[in-house]
């Protein structure tokens, strides 16, 4: 029980709230697993497209360069000025991983900052009370409310509008970001039950550590 109590309160903590569901002040560990987990997701599927004839699919998330922010400071960013909940960053990556695996694409350094600032914002918009308009996250974001408009849009019809996530899917998710952000080894996740290469659906993760994971 007290084991339970314990991996409880680390989840609490991790997302920046007390036992009694308060927030507490500064930065939630989440943001720094996050980033951590999505830097080496672009890193592992830029070498894994550099070394093979495998073809990434390009999109309108793609930019011609990466942003000149890096990922910590895009994520500490959005924290900042959208002020969402923290929630929202954990079902940003399950919703980058379903949209990956209907599109068969590879996160990279050109698509990865548009799709994390469009999948906080659809996040928000589903799941908290109060948010702001488009407009608003575009400006975060560093991009037109145009394109904001029109990469929301893209992002929902290949979602196919899922944007529902049970609460088994957000604790596996989180225990994933977990882990893969704080350098735990698959074996060790797969010894508490888990089976990182695959999604909620049964498929092959494309947001993984693991080299073959599009995403995470």
């Amino acid at each position: 029980m007290a084991k339970g109590k314990a991996g409880e309160s680390n989840t609490y903590t991790g997302l920046g709230l007390d036992e009694s569901g308060n927030w507490l002040p500064g930065s939630p560990r989440v943001l720094s697993l996050l980033s951590s987990v999505l830097e080496r997701s672009v890193r592992g599927n830029e070498k894994l497209l550099a070394g093979s004839k495998i073809k990434d699919v390009i999109t309108i998330f793609h930019g011609s360069r990466a942003p000149s922010l890096n990922l910590r400071q895009y994520v500490e960013r959005i924290f900042k000025y959208c002020k969402c909940s923290n929630s929202c960053f954990v079902v940003a990556v399950i919703y980058i991983d379903r949209f990956l695996q209907r599109i068969d694409a590879y996160v990279t350094s050109l698509s990865v900052h548009r799709l994390l600032i469009t999948s906080v914002m659809v996040a928000a918009k589903f799941m908290d009370d109060q948010h702001y308009n488009n407009a608003y996250y575009a400006k975060v974001g560093g991009i037109s409310r145009e394109e904001m408009n029109r990469l929301e849009m893209r992002f929902l019809f290949d979602l196919d509008f899922r944007l529902n996530v049970t609460t088994e899917v957000f604790n596996k998710y989180w225990l994933m970001i977990q882990q893969e952000g704080g350098l735990e080894t698959q074996t060790a996740l797969q010894t508490q039950g888990y089976c990182l290469k695959k999604d909620e659906t049964g498929r092959g993760r494309r947001l993984t550590g693991v080299h073959r994971g599009r995403a995470l």
